[in-house]
Order: C-alpha cells, then sequence, then structure tokens
C-alpha cells in the first residue's frame, strides 16, 4: 500500500469542509447581519477586529500546548467543542458590549484549532506534504456551498436573524468531524539544535512574517465590508455569494494544480507574482465596482492574493520551523498575520469607510500590498540557492 493511501484523507478532509463552511456563513454576512443589528460601521470594523486581534494570543497558548503535550489532536477537539459552546451565548446577550465580549470568548477558542490542525496534516501527509493544497481544497469546497447557500437564502427563504443559528449547526459539524481524526505525533528528528530565538532573530524570517501581517492587513476591508460593498451598490444576496464563491472556486482549481507549481518555482517567486495580483486586485475593487465584470475578475484573482501566498506561507513555516518548534511556528504565522494584521486591517477600514470612502480604504490595501512585495524581494528567500517545494 502506498504512503498516500495510508494518509486519512478524508477524515482530515472533513474538518477543513465544516471548519470552512462556518468560515462561509460567517465571514462574508457577519458584517451584514451586525448592520442589520444598527451597529456602525466603526463598530463592525472594531468587533471584526477583535475577533481577529484574539489569534494574537490564542494560536500561540494551544500551539505550546500542543508541543508540551504531543496531543494536538485532543487539543483541537477541546477548542472546537468549546468554539460551538461560546458562541452559542449570542441567542442570549444583546448589545455591543456583550457582543464584544463574545467575540473575544470563541474567537479565542475558534482561532485555535486551524494551525494546529494544519501541523497534523502535515504530518500525516509525511513526505507527500506536496498533496497539502489537495486535501485543503475540501475547506474551499465547504466556503463555496456556504457561501452559496446562505446568499441565496437570505434573496428567499430566511432572513438575516436566522445566521447565527446556521453558524452554530456548521460549528458543531467541525467538532464533530474532529473526533475521527486520528492524533498523528509531530516528527521531532533530523531537527537541529537551534533555539525558537535564534530561529526568529534571521531576517528572512523577520520579513517573512512582516509580509504575512502586511497581506492580512490588506485583506482587511475585503472580509469585513466587501459585501456590505456589494450592496451600497445595487447587488443582492445571491450576486454577493456568487462572487465570494467564485473566489474560492479559483482558489480550488489553483490547489488542484499547486503541487506542479510547487515543483517548477520557487516560493519567493509565488510570494512576488501573488503580492503583484493583489496589487491589481485591490485597485479594481477600489475603482471598478460598478462593473460586474471586472469585480468578476478581481475574485479570480482571490486564488493568488489568498491561496497561493497561504500554501507559500505554510511551506515556508515548515522550513524555517522544524521539528519542535512546528507548532510554535504555525502559530506565530497564524497569530502575526490573521490576528495582528486582520486585527488592524478590520480596524483602520471600518475607522475610514465612512470618513475618507470605500475608494481610500482599498486603494490603502493595494499601498499595503505594494509595500509587502518591495519587503519580499529584497529579504525573503533573497539567496538563489535557498530551498523549493519539491513534490
Amino acid at each position: 500500500m502506498s504512503a498516500a493511501r495510508k494518509v486519512p484523507y478524508w477524515r482530515l478532509s472533513g474538518f477543513y469542509f465544516f471548519y470552512f463552511s462556518a468560515l462561509g456563513a460567517f465571514l462574508p454576512y457577519w458584517a451584514l447581519y451586525l448592520q442589520a443589528e444598527g451597529f456602525t460601521p466603526a463598530q463592525i470594523g472594531l468587533l471584526m477586529a477583535l475577533l481577529a486581534g484574539s489569534k494574537l494570543i490564542s494560536p500561540n497558548l494551544w500551539g505550546w500546548g500542543a508541543d508540551r503535550c504531543g496531543r494536538s489532536m485532543w487539543l483541537v477537539r477541546i477548542s472546537a467543542c468549546l468554539t460551538a459552546t461560546s458562541f452559542s451565548l449570542v441567542f442570549w446577550f444583546s448589545g455591543f458590549a456583550w457582543l464584544a465580549l463574545i467575540t473575544l470568548l470563541f474567537g479565542f477558542f475558534w482561532n485555535a484549532p486551524l494551525p494546529l490542525f494544519e501541523a497534523v496534516t502535515l504530518a500525516h501527509l509525511s513526505r507527500d506534504s506536496h498533496r497539502y493544497s489537495r486535501v485543503r481544497l475540501w475547506g474551499s469546497v465547504g466556503f463555496i456551498v456556504a457561501v452559496l447557500a446562505v446568499g441565496k437564502a437570505l434573496d428567499t427563504l430566511v432572513v438575516i436573524d436566522c445566521l447565527p443559528i446556521l453558524i452554530l449547526v456548521l460549528f458543531l459539524g467541525m467538532s464533530l468531524a474532529s473526533l475521527v481524526v486520528p492524533e498523528r505525533p509531530i516528527r521531532t528528528a533530523e531537527t537541529g539544535n537551534a533555539s525558537l530565538w535564534a530561529i526568529l532573530r534571521q531576517p528572512q524570517v523577520v520579513a517573512f512574517f512582516l509580509v504575512c501581517l502586511l497581506i492580512q492587513v490588506a485583506h482587511g476591508p475585503y472580509y469585513v465590508f466587501f459585501s456590505i460593498y456589494l450592496k451600497q451598490n445595487g447587488l443582492d444576496g445571491s450576486q454577493t455569494g456568487q462572487l465570494w464563491a467564485l473566489g474560492v472556486l479559483a482558489e480550488i482549481v489553483l490547489f488542484v494544480f499547486l503541487h506542479r507549481i510547487l515543483q517548477r518555482s520557487s516560493l519567493r517567486r509565488i510570494l512576488l507574482v501573488s503580492l503583484t495580483l493583489g496589487v491589481l486586485r485591490w485597485l479594481i475593487i477600489a475603482w471598478c465596482v460598478q462593473s460586474l465584470l471586472l469585480v468578476a475578475f478581481a475574485q479570480l484573482l482571490h486564488a493568488a492574493t489568498f491561496g497561493a501566498s497561504h500554501v507559500a506561507a505554510i511551506f515556508l513555516v515548515q522550513q524555517y520551523f522544524a521539528g519542535p518548534h512546528h507548532g510554535k511556528g504555525q502559530a506565530l504565522y497564524s497569530s502575526l498575520s490573521y490576528g495582528l494584521g486582520g486585527m488592524l486591517g478590520s480596524y483602520f477600514s471600518g475607522v475610514w469607510w465612512s470618513s475618507l470612502g470605500p475608494a481610500f480604504v482599498y486603494s490603502a490595501a493595494a499601498g499595503v500590498s505594494m509595500l509587502a512585495f518591495l519587503i519580499v524581494w529584497l529579504w525573503v528567500e533573497k539567496n538563489p540557492a535557498a530551498r523549493r517545494a519539491r513534490a
């Protein structure tokens, strides 16, 4: 039996499916739910910033625990169950202050399982790590199913007030999916004696984390206000869901063929191309939102701005933080990029949305992507002999 057949492919994929199904129901529409509840753009931005900000602490604490106890899947199951439990509090409490506290609480648990599960997946894949994208693509499938279903439902069957119920159901599905994934110890052999601090002091590692942070700063206004922006420009729920789904569909196509790209191109080059297309994407959304065709094209670029850059980052973390530091590396990647970067992007887009306007906010995102491009060009994997991700 080949090594690929020994991998619990469908069980790994099932967790990704439910995790990202919940994200597909939450991310495009939660801001619309908050708007319907009467919150201002600044309050919406702050609430989403709190959710992202919880990643500053959560992945690092859970990642440290995983490295200490060596039972990552056990911690994934606990955090998944507590995510559903804490989110259910939205049915019992209302008001901005209460929702802010609940957001911090369920964000602390929701932001924990994915970086732990990424390390478990790579451990199961072992020498077949190039197959990661084919496992991860089922998360994208789940996202598409959820975003299309919710978008259609908002126009026909249900009202936005029912959104928390659907999200809770998907969180419960995520919890159940985590129960069937077997534990897989993270290998610590073939590891040097470098301390975590010695790794973090490397200029290319510092540059890498800064780039990851800036990528998520640029995505902040997209994740928080893209659906509101489309609604302001006359698009209905179905069209909004279809545009979100188009971006993730492009991501799935990329994941199917990415192993071939990884064989032929360096991680540095993948990041440079992704950031170049990121500049183009945010400028199109900023100034061409009235053209459905151009916005659809911009959504296709999600395959690069998120999909390719994320996979490149996952492999660079694996390269920089080998063995006993892998869990910490994945946690730092999650907290500094999706945490601090997402928090800053969400907060400032909320502050500037009403005062300076959507065009300025998305143009600023393009400028942030250009800055990240320059940092990659100057520092990340600059050595021509830098290792490539091999199939």
